[in-house]
């Protein structure tokens, strides 16, 4: 994934509108489990990014091991 950084956001394909755009990209924590119970187990980072010209939201775990 090639990425440039800009002021307003990072740019790199969409792979909805098939165009190299600007996109707003942020790290969330995620909770995967759905029991209370390992809940505090289970968060994991992810890569948000979303594309400034179509909206399309592109999500990837960070940690895949």
């Amino acid at each position: 994934m090639a990425t440039k950084p800009k002021p307003d956001g990072v740019t790199e394909t969409c792979n909805h509108c098939g165009r190299e755009t600007t996109h707003d990209v942020r790290v969330e924590i995620r909770t995967e489990s759905k029991k209370r119970e390992n809940a505090e187990f289970s968060r994991e980072p992810y890569r948000i990014s979303v594309c400034g010209t179509c909206g399309a939201e592109t999500t990837q775990r960070m940690n895949n091991a």
